[in-house]
């Protein structure tokens, strides 16, 4: 097995850990039996098949379309090549996830992430099984990977998934260190920089008017940079009483999986506030 996957999985386990012993990993407020088959499938699916096929996939279109790339990011340096990941992955992610939030279409294919009305580690990986599949950031991943930047992406990847779990794990890290004055400044910073349970939770926050969830921000994934950037951003260090979603109707566990192939129920996009920057 690979390093960073031996990391990525002792980190998730990490969570998972402080989970059980703090939060609950294995119930959490509002769960269904739904729920569980959701994440258990979505993550399964995308961590043996999904996330491999398209990483590969992307070196294998790179490779038809530009063969003399092959290598040619080998000997530049690391922090340009980690420049590249975050353009062409995260920022992509950005808006991959901001355009799911606005086509009805693909809404449908990432509303089992946020279908689940609670926060954990158990949520990072659910949604349909074709929404990552069809991820633009994953492909792109993939051909630079093929030009000579997996030995950045290892680690690359590895400080992505780590803000990523902590982002929605219920165990909020970012808590007691908003209550420590003399670190407020530095806060202010790392809440810009990248995501945080603070200002993710809110994304995952049901009622919009509750003045903390921002449901048509807050995207970002590992920098939270880009919501500040591209005017998506809000930030109050508060969490939302409710997480879920808000004015949609029930949704089956099969089609949260395999939607389009499968389809009980409309496809709406819900209505809430418009997004702000808060500095």
């Amino acid at each position: 097995m690979q390093p960073e996957i031996i990391a990525i999985v002792a980190i998730l386990l990490g969570f998972v850990l402080l989970e059980i012993l703090f939060t609950g990993f294995f119930k959490k407020p509002g769960q269904n039996r739904g729920d569980a088959i959701v994440e258990i499938v979505s993550t399964g699916v995308l961590s043996a098949f999904t996330q491999p096929f398209v990483l590969a996939g992307g070196a294998v279109v790179a490779a038809f379309i530009a063969p003399d790339a092959a290598g040619i990011l080998k000997d530049w340096p690391f922090l340009a090549v980690f420049a590249l990941f975050l353009i062409f992955d995260d920022m992509t992610q950005y808006w991959w996830h901001r355009l799911s939030h606005s086509v009805p279409a693909l809404y449908k294919l990432h509303r089992p992430h946020h279908n689940a009305p609670y926060m954990s580690i158990r949520i990072v990986y659910r949604n349909n099984l074709f929404y990552y599949l069809l991820m633009p950031g994953l492909w792109l991943s993939g051909a630079l990977i093929f030009m000579g930047g997996g030995w950045v992406y290892a680690v690359y990847i590895v400080i992505k998934m780590t803000v990523i779990y902590g982002a929605h794990s219920d165990v909020r890290w970012d808590a007691p260190l908003y209550k420590i004055n003399w670190l407020s400044p530095v806060m202010w910073v790392v809440e810009r920089t990248i995501s945080t349970p603070a200002t993710h939770s809110a994304h995952h926050g049901k009622h919009a008017a509750d003045g903390v969830t921002n449901y048509k921000g807050n995207f970002g994934n590992l920098l939270f940079f880009w919501d500040v950037l591209f005017g998506t951003a809000k930030i109050t260090r508060q969490y939302p009483e409710e997480i879920g979603v808000e004015n949609l109707p029930d949704t089956s566990i099969a089609e949260q999986l395999l939607w389009p192939i499968i389809s009980t129920t409309p496809s709406p996009v819900p209505v809430t506030s418009t997004p702000a920057v808060e500095n």
